[in-house]
């Protein structure tokens, strides 16, 4: 998985006005969580753009101005309610040795025979969480729809991997082929006019062919 490098500066003061100063100056509080104690660091607001603002799944390596280097990932990030603008965000550390849990997004490829057939794809599951030791954590999990047929479901099961675990519910639907709606009005219409059909040949008696031949 691609890594994403902050570069920040470990705080010490973590009062509520000097965070108010932070943020005033544009830079953002971090909490680093997952070693022996919690880190405190600030990072200039732009330094996150790249990686809170993409689809994209990434490590983080944060630098501090002090020399030390912590592998991490994101895991909560708060915005303010009005201006969207980041007001918090925690990290949690990475160990070689350590499976970590993560959402990683999910890559949609091929053409579905349930599409070129006039179905549409509806994908349930733009995100899948995994569970996986930091050096197999994937940049995104591939999904083949090729061949997938109106009606058929793809389930997370098919997405089995030796390098990760996948922390869903076996009956968990990835994506599904579903047919129309222009199709299903369609096929209703022709359900309808077939039944009045046969209610107007129920209504009227005989078919012409037989009355045909009872005049004669």
């Amino acid at each position: 998985m691609k890594s994403i490098t902050i570069n920040g500066s470990q705080r010490e003061s973590v009062g509520k006005k000097a965070t108010k100063a932070l943020r005033n100056a544009g830079q953002v509080p971090c909490v680093l969580y997952g070693g022996d104690k919690p880190v405190h660091f600030t990072a200039d607001e732009l330094a996150f753009s790249k990686l809170v603002y993409t689809a994209n799944a990434h490590t983080v390596a944060i630098a501090l101005e002090n020399g030390e280097t912590f592998n991490a990932i994101m895991q909560d990030i708060q915005f303010h309610p009005v201006t969207d603008k980041i007001l918090h965000i925690d990290f949690y550390q990475l160990f070689e040795d350590k499976p970590i849990m993560m959402e990683i997004p999910v890559h949609f490829i091929g053409n579905s025979k349930g599409v070129k057939a006039g179905g549409v794809l509806r994908k349930n599951a733009r995100k899948l969480r995994i569970k996986a030791l930091p050096k197999n954590l994937p940049d995104f999990i591939e999904v083949d729809i090729t061949d997938l047929k109106i009606g058929n479901k793809l389930y997370v099961t098919a997405l089995e991997n030796e390098a990760f675990n996948i922390m869903h519910t076996d009956n968990t639907v990835v994506c599904q082929i579903k047919r129309a709606r222009a199709a299903m009005v369609v096929a209703a219409e022709d359900d309808d006019e077939d039944a009045e059909g046969a209610e107007g040949t129920a209504e009227g008696g005989e078919t012409p062919e037989v009355a045909a031949e009872s005049q004669e």
